[in-house]
């Protein structure tokens, strides 16, 4: 959905994930340039108002596409900088606007500027945050792991408010509709406003919810430890499916015309028909498959703790390639600029091409990578577990 935003002589077409499409302007004379810089300024203000600072969430929206449009580098020429953390950091970072959000061990969340990696600000919860962010409409939500989901205005810095739920936060959460939907140690799957964290509903699992909501066609889609993927109307909170891996799910699914693309650690991939909740198919690796999948152009891609990264046909199931990384894979790719971005425990960050699995360059961190890249303004920005934020371009 795109809305235009008409003042004076200037119109401006905005996607609603905020990217400008087109600015207009119609001098009415006068001195041009002084009115230009005005408009500039006011087209500033608008923008920010409108779009809140940008939206951001884990595997890049809603579906857990593992997809972006962002330009990203094909040739690494250079780290355009690193931060160091005070602490460990097994989240993974998310962009939002001109900023990028991580949580550390030692309960805050860290606000980045995305030029440069300085602490633009931060905020601090009781425990260790291992899930990622998600922003939209101006405010920050972070589960933690003292058992509350934080609701953040990203621009006083200040609490709006908190949820409590009964244990560790261990998935991120997703905005959908007005609606933030997110699960926990608890073994529920929670549906709460965005604006005022009144709960809506709850479901009850009979495991604890570990991998991040994915939702598609009016439904929300959950792994779960003991061993189920779940299917739960995104209204009703009731379950509509359930599909059984007979293992436990780390990985977050991922929504893909009309199926579900899941890992579990009976070391298989799973693909599951939306609606019905039957498997499509099924193919097994040599290790555990804790990596969220990534669905693009009618290939799935993910990574194995059998140190290995996986690209099969999403409909036949035939694999197209897999290239071996010298340690086992917890990250989750994405996609972008006709690559695949992905971590692995051996310390790389490697970019691969989508169409063959060559690579096109690594970058070595300092110590292990579990945590997902995500990609934004020509860079790539991932972390190491020791508390290292690195941005590559």
């Amino acid at each position: 959905m795109s809305f235009v935003i008409g003042f004076s002589h200037i119109w401006i077409s905005v996607r609603d994930n905020c990217s400008i499409i087109k600015i207009v302007f119609e001098p009415m004379g006068g001195n041009m340039i002084k009115g230009l810089s005005l408009s500039c300024v006011i087209l500033s203000s608008v923008l920010l108002t409108a779009c809140g600072g940008g939206s951001g969430m884990f595997r890049g929206d809603a579906k857990h596409s593992g997809v972006t449009s962002e330009s990203a580098p094909k040739k690494m020429s250079q780290l355009a900088w690193k931060y160091s953390a005070p602490d460990k950091t097994y989240s993974s970072p998310i962009v939002a606007g001109d900023t990028v959000y991580i949580g550390a061990k030692d309960g805050y969340v860290y606000a980045l500027d995305l030029d440069e990696g300085h602490v633009k600000w931060k905020f601090k919860t009781q425990a260790n945050i291992e899930a990622p962010v998600a922003v939209s409409g101006g405010i920050l939500y972070v589960g933690s792991w003292d058992g509350y989901l934080y609701a953040v205005d990203i621009s006083s810095h200040k609490e709006i408010w908190k949820f409590r739920t009964a244990g560790k936060i261990y998935t991120a959460p997703v905005v959908d509709g007005g609606v933030v939907y997110f699960g926990g140690q608890d073994k529920h799957l929670y549906a709460v406003d965005a604006s005022s964290g009144a709960e809506k509903w709850r479901f009850k699992s009979s495991g604890v919810v570990y991998t991040s909501p994915a939702i598609g066609d009016s439904m929300i889609f959950i792994g779960t430890l003991d061993g189920f993927v779940r299917a739960i109307n995104k209204k009703s909170g009731q379950e509509q499916w359930r599909y059984a891996v007979r293992s436990p799910v780390y990985s977050s699914p991922s929504v893909y015309d009309g199926h579900v693309f899941i890992g579990g650690d009976d070391k298989y991939i799973h693909v599951i028909n939306i609606k019905t909740g039957q498997l499509k198919w099924k193919k097994k690796t040599a290790g555990k498959v804790f990596s969220s999948p990534a669905v693009y152009d009618g290939v799935v891609y993910f990574g194995s703790a059998d140190n290995y990264i996986y690209a099969y046909d999403a409909e036949e199931s035939g694999r197209i390639w897999e290239y071996q990384t010298q340690g086992p894979i917890f990250s989750s790719p994405i996609i972008a600029s006709g690559s695949v971005y992905i971590a692995s425990t051996d310390g790389n960050l490697y970019a691969l091409s989508a169409k063959t699995g060559r690579v096109l360059w690594r970058y070595k961190a300092e110590q292990k990578v579990f945590s997902s890249p995500v990609v934004a303004d020509g860079k790539v920005i991932f972390n190491s577990v020791s508390g290292e934020v690195y941005a590559v371009e």
